[in-house]
């Protein structure tokens, strides 16, 4: 797929991507029930997978204009991203959340190589003239890891109305004009060689959007939004447990009912509605989240994003090297066709890094290196693969 530039008109169909030239910088969508199945995943350079469960997606034709200004890779990663305006050491939740996303990035990539013991990740930093940019990293074809993103951005931009309310769910029905926002985050897909190692995935994002240039005078809104989900292909109970024990026990310090909250809500989001599935076994989820003081939020998103370590990790190291055969990896690969499926599907983030002009390499990096699709694919009652799927169709309590 060519890359989204400022000049690109995307026009979406049940069937195909196209790309063609345009005099004005555009970008048009004409979604339709029967496309719905074959749009796309993961934000705007994939860390703003913005999410609600349930989203409905109607026929939808726009032309709106593409606002953010197109990325311009860069030979140095720079000290920030935030525009002068903004200042860097201001103390504002702006500031604060980038150095955060920046830390967890240089934390999570060096747990990872570690681990690895000879893959390393490939950095591509990109700024926009206009202020803003990202850095993605990604390991492929390591010792341990198939393919492992961590990415980071920070982005200004125009956002016109059917991208602000895909990415605010609550402003599904809102009529308002083009919205001005700031968007920051990190985001992580980490798929292992070894079929009894699981995928992981986080996100941690925080958002702000001036008065829509209709309304001025109108408050700014802000709001946070994150998760961390785990997606094995067969289960170690031990493992599952460990991991949702190091959730709650970073939710537990700031409200006792947001693991409850947010694991039910991590598993509401990632179903797969066709297969009747949870894409894995959960873990914790959150967005549109601001009816709690700012400085918390900010807090608790720096304390999940700072437990993916200790969650994974230890994981990783119990199941790197565990023996498997080709019907092991078989399995895995189905299940990580599940995983194409929903990002693919139902993810509300790509809708918004599309109509936003998002960087393409980053918003698909979340996807597998492989997967594979078997006609009428039916596990055996009681085997191991079955016992997955079971507890994809039937969320458990793990702690």
């Amino acid at each position: 797929m060519p890359p989204l530039s400022p000049t690109a008109t995307l026009s979406v169909s049940s069937s195909s991507l196209s790309f063609a030239s345009s005099n004005k910088p555009q970008l048009s969508f004409c979604l339709s029930p029967s496309a719905a199945t074959s749009t796309s995943t993961t934000g705007l350079t994939n860390f703003i997978s913005l999410a609600k469960p349930n989203y409905p997606i109607r026929r939808l034709m726009t032309t709106s204009a593409v606002s953010i200004e197109k990325e311009t890779v860069i030979s140095e990663r720079p000290h920030t991203f935030l525009r002068e305006t903004d200042g860097e050491d201001d103390g504002s939740v702006r500031s604060r959340f980038q150095r955060m996303i920046m830390e967890v990035q240089e934390s999570v990539c060096g747990a990872l190589e570690a681990l690895d013991g000879a893959g390393k990740f490939k950095e591509d930093a990109w700024t926009r003239p206009g202020g803003g940019g990202g850095i993605s990293r990604v390991l492929q074809d390591g010792v341990v890891f198939e393919k492992a993103g961590v990415n980071i951005s920070v982005v200004y931009g125009v956002m016109p109305p059917e991208a602000y309310r895909a990415a605010k769910a609550s402003a599904a029905d809102v009529k308002l004009g083009p919205v001005p926002f700031f968007a920051a985050g990190v985001s992580s897909v980490l798929h292992p060689k070894n079929p009894f190692a699981p995928t992981l995935h986080f996100n941690y994002r925080y958002f702000e959007t001036d008065a829509p240039k209709d309304a001025p005078g109108a408050p700014r809104q802000w709001w946070f939004g994150g998760g961390t989900d785990l997606t094995p292909a067969y289960i170690f109970e031990e493992d599952v447990k460990h991991f949702h024990s190091i959730q709650k026990r970073a939710c537990d310090k700031f409200d006792p009912s947001f693991y409850p909250r947010f694991k039910k809500w991590c598993d509401d989001y990632f179903y797969i509605k066709h297969r009747g599935e949870r894409r894995g076994l959960g873990g914790i989820f959150f967005d549109d989240l601001n009816d709690y003081d700012q400085e918390m939020l900010l807090s608790f998103a720096t304390e999940c994003a700072n437990s993916v370590v200790p969650a994974y990790i230890p994981i990783l190291e119990k199941r790197k090297d565990t023996p498997f055969n080709e019907s092991h990896k078989a399995w895995q690969q189905l299940r990580r066709g599940r995983y194409v499926e929903f990002n693919l599907v139902y993810d509300r983030g790509t809708t918004f890094g599309l109509k936003t002009g998002g960087r393409i390499e980053s918003i698909l990096v979340s996807l597998p290196l492989t997967a594979r699709w078997e006609y009428d694919h039916k596990p055996e009652e009681g085997s191991e693969e079955w016992k997955l799927l079971d507890a994809c169709m039937n969320p458990k309590e793990w702690i």
